[in-house]
């Protein structure tokens, strides 16, 4: 499966994201769902040493590649991947932050390939799923990021409401100036604040990395 610019600039930013964590302590342990070739605990991991990350992964292939993404690195000792459907987790714990690139284009055209639509669709994950799960898995004081096309933006927030879950950080994503919105990374907490609003572009009109983007992914891009 392809690594997304989109899903590095996520990854990037929920790694230095800490703000809210209760009583200012450190993060000490992370959940990801659905986490493909392992980019998200991985980019997490790099700069977050101490902090221990689960990830969950449905694919079994997707699985056993995140695992030897994971063990080819040097964090591999902070990191444990477990191959089962996220609905069915049980880890007997509750986390300070849950990351989350999940599957997300509903009723778009899907291929023959079931692996692909699991990881593109939410064929084997809808995001009321998925907020249930955060509900259930996040400690009091911690926080939730995802990733998720702009069209859902509004509609997850809402949801998310619902559930106890309050937007605290929006950033929305475009390609270029010239280009709309297409994905919103957005950040949650069971405290009820002001949410933050920014954008983020990642090409400027010369089609090179905007200097946002680029302070983002300059720990993580050999080239910037």
């Amino acid at each position: 499966m392809k690594v997304c610019t989109d899903a590095c600039l996520f990854a990037a930013i929920a790694a230095v994201y800490k703000p809210y964590v209760q009583n200012g302590r450190p993060l000490a342990n992370c959940l990801d769902i659905g986490t493909g070739t392992g980019l998200l605990p991985l980019m997490f991991a790099q700069k977050n040493t101490d902090v221990k990350i689960d990830t969950v992964e449905i694919d079994a292939a997707a699985a056993a590649q995140a695992s030897e993404n994971i063990a080819a690195s040097p964090w591999a000792a902070n990191i444990q991947v477990f191959n089962e459907d996220i609905i069915n987790f049980r880890p007997g714990i509750t986390y300070d932050c849950i990351i989350s690139n999940p599957p997300f284009f509903e009723g778009d055209l899907k291929s023959a390939d079931k692996a692909k639509n699991d990881a593109k669709h939410d064929t084997s994950l809808d995001l009321s799923q998925l907020l249930k799960t955060v509900e259930s898995l996040l400690k009091p004081g911690g926080f939730f990021a995802v990733l998720l096309p702009y069209q859902r933006v509004v509609h997850f927030t809402e949801e998310a409401r619902k559930m106890g879950l309050y937007l605290v950080k929006q950033i929305l994503v475009k390609q270029t100036f010239k280009h709309k919105f297409f994905r919103g990374i957005l950040f949650f907490t069971r405290k009820d604040v002001k949410p933050e609003f920014e954008t983020m572009i990642i090409k400027d009109p010369d089609h090179n990395y905007t200097a946002e983007f680029a302070a983002a992914l300059k720990d993580y891009y050999l080239f910037l």
